[in-house]
């Protein structure tokens, strides 16, 4: 077995504030695209208002976690962002902060180690459409070369 490094790059359209996808399958194609049969894959988020965790993906929690970031961190003038920026934004800032830009997986026999209802999404926090850019990177051990 070889040590390698494997890097790619998802491209997501957002809808604005709440919006999830379920990116797993795409995480896991890239996966095995790179022939890292164990090891880690790391997802990061490029920009300050998008997150990356895991959940059961449906419907219910879909509305439920957006729902409790806005009851937690709810949108306001109050915020020092708003009161320099005036963007409207403030919130989507620290609720990105809150769950986090990078999440990192245990990847064993060429698969990412999640349990049967567990996904990994990514939540758009900010209050705009945005086209994001997600990091993908894989360390590990390949096959028997």
């Amino acid at each position: 077995m070889a040590y390698h490094v494997y890097q790619s790059t998802l491209a997501l359209s957002t809808s604005g504030h709440g919006d999830m996808h379920d990116i797993t399958s795409s995480v896991s194609r890239i996966v095995a695209q790179s022939s890292i049969q164990t090891g880690i894959v790391n997802i990061h988020v490029i920009g300050s208002t998008g997150s990356v965790g895991t959940i059961e993906f449906e419907p219910g929690l879909q509305r439920d976690l957006p729902e409790l970031l806005d009851r937690l961190m709810p949108p306001s003038r109050d915020y020092g962002h708003e009161q320099r920026w005036s963007d409207g934004n403030g919130h989507s800032h620290l609720q990105a902060t809150m769950l986090g830009p990078s999440l990192s997986i245990p990847i064993n026999n060429g698969s990412p180690v999640l349990g049967t209802w567990q996904q990994i999404f990514f939540l758009e926090c900010d209050v705009r459409p945005r086209e994001r850019k997600i990091v993908v990177t894989l360390q590990g051990e390949d096959e028997l070369t």
